[in-house]
């Protein structure tokens, strides 16, 4: 009888002694992370700290995923004309990696736009004639021609531009945001994310390219879409109403608050906080969604597909009124910009879907007050090759990915109007003056939040994460105003 409760109160005592343990791990994790962070920014409960007076409020993300060419929006060359299907010589590609698609290929004819470009602005900026309404907008936006990187394929690529890394598990810009910054907004996420689908090729889109890595997973960006539920299992099930849900949300996070103090896991108090914010956005979503009170006006501004649910154009007014109630990151992901065919015909279809929206977004924001403090960024993964990717007919030809050089351009809090900045050479394959690396565009839409992208990190695996990685990276000031 000695011997068993000898053995029970043993047991008692290590249990004891791995709580206590547990709860100085807990309590040490949490002290590195205080630490890590803008400021002793706390990963359990994160506030808004900034390192120095923020230019924006708001970062609303325009991503064409796919890679728009920024050959046929842009980056104009009058010479482009003088080559058309010459073969681009191999100083220019200078022994380029290229993709599976065209590795195998015996011929690379240039291929000059087929569309016209045309001066806009009080600058004389060239654009492209089939985006007239971006065009009409050239005063109000900074056009950096010298964004480049190292991938060349679209899901290292779109994984590396949006979290700082090629490979997948890495927290994504907005989540970076949530954690750094805190979330304005009791009813809303810091960061939500928006998924149009356009009329060209679609590449496939991961829940990763906007989840939270190693950060808390309460900082991950919601994904809302159209139709009856935007956000999946924010509705009460059939028999549940609002009273039930709401015991049944106080008696978890009874549970929840006891295991917290127990073990001291931040990812505890992320559950609640996520639980809570769900039943809040039961009803701040709805009142979202519904643009019944928006004028006609307006509708007309956006273009005849604002009415349509899951639309770019919707999706444009929708991040308007987030904006509005204090959302700091939305990012609209666009696919089809994958032309490696009939690029003439799905590239005109894709600006036409994209080019009213985009200016309407920016034009409308200004209206109302919200572009001086809204940083909008509109681009993609990569651009497109001067080089036809298979046959060169008349008025038929394809482009494959090209991570050399392409076009993103940026309006709104902080930024220079009328600007264009960088310059590619005459076969827009190569930088010549002023490369922007996808880290410099990183850092500088931190810088523009009040964010040191150098002192934003999170310790994870015994190193200092952070957005940019352990390359150089740096504030592009030339596209500040």
């Amino acid at each position: 009888m000695n011997n068993i409760q000898e053995s029970l109160q043993l047991n008692l005592t290590r249990r004891h002694l791995l709580q206590n343990a547990s709860k100085s791990i807990g309590a040490a994790a949490l002290a590195t992370l205080s630490g890590a962070g803008i400021q002793s920014v706390s990963a359990a409960d994160p506030k808004l700290r900034t390192h120095y007076e923020p230019r924006a409020k708001h970062v609303i993300y325009l991503f064409f995923s796919g890679g728009p060419s920024h050959i046929d929006m842009f980056d104009y060359k009058p010479e482009m004309q003088k080559f058309h299907g010459e073969e681009l010589p191999d100083s220019i590609r200078n022994g380029q990696r290229l993709t599976g698609m065209t590795s195998g290929q015996k011929s690379f004819p240039c291929v000059a736009p087929m569309f016209k470009f045309k001066r806009q602005g009080e600058h004389g900026t060239y654009v492209n004639e089939i985006l007239p309404h971006i065009g009409s907008i050239a005063d109000e936006i900074t056009i950096v021609k010298s964004i480049h990187t190292e991938a060349i394929n679209h899901d290292p690529a779109i994984t590396y531009i949006n979290t700082g890394v090629q490979q997948p598990g890495k927290p994504s810009l907005g989540a970076w945001l949530s954690y750094g910054l805190g979330n304005p907004n009791d009813n809303l996420p810091a960061y939500v994310v928006m998924i149009s689908k356009g009329r060209g090729q679609s590449q496939a889109l991961y829940s990763r390219l906007w989840g939270a890595g190693f950060l808390p997973s309460r900082h991950q960006g919601v994904n809302f879409r159209s139709g009856k539920d935007p956000v999946l299992f924010l509705s009460n099930p059939d028999g549940v109403t609002g009273n039930s849900r709401r015991k049944m949300l106080d008696a978890l996070n009874q549970i929840n608050s006891q295991e917290f103090d127990e073990f001291q896991d931040p990812e505890t108090q992320a559950r609640i906080a996520q639980y809570e914010m769900a039943f809040r956005m039961q009803t701040s979503v709805p009142d979202l969604m519904d643009v019944s009170d928006e004028t006609e006006d307006t509708f007309a501004l956006y273009g005849k597909s604002a009415k349509t649910p899951g639309t770019f154009a919707a999706n444009c007014l929708l991040a308007r009124r987030m904006v509005e109630r204090g959302v700091r990151t939305i990012q609209l992901f666009h696919r089809g910009w994958d032309q490696h065919g009939s690029l003439p015909r799905l590239f005109k279809l894709q600006c036409e879907d994209i080019d009213q929206p985009a200016a309407a977004l920016v034009r409308d924001l200004k209206r109302r007050g919200l572009l001086d403090e809204t940083l909008v960024v509109c681009g993609g993964e990569f651009g497109r090759t001067i080089y036809s990717q298979g046959a060169l007919s008349k008025d038929n030809h394809g482009r494959d990915h090209h991570g050399r050089c392409f076009t993103t351009w940026l309006a709104g809090a902080g930024i220079r109007k009328g600007f264009e900045y960088g310059k590619t050479d005459e076969y827009s394959y190569n930088i010549v003056e002023n490369p922007v690396h996808i880290r410099d565009l990183n850092a500088t839409i931190l810088d523009q939040l009040g964010v040191d992208h150098n002192r934003l990190t999170f310790r994870h695996q015994g190193l200092d994460q952070s957005l940019t990685g352990v390359e150089p990276a740096r504030v592009v000031k030339e596209l500040l105003a």
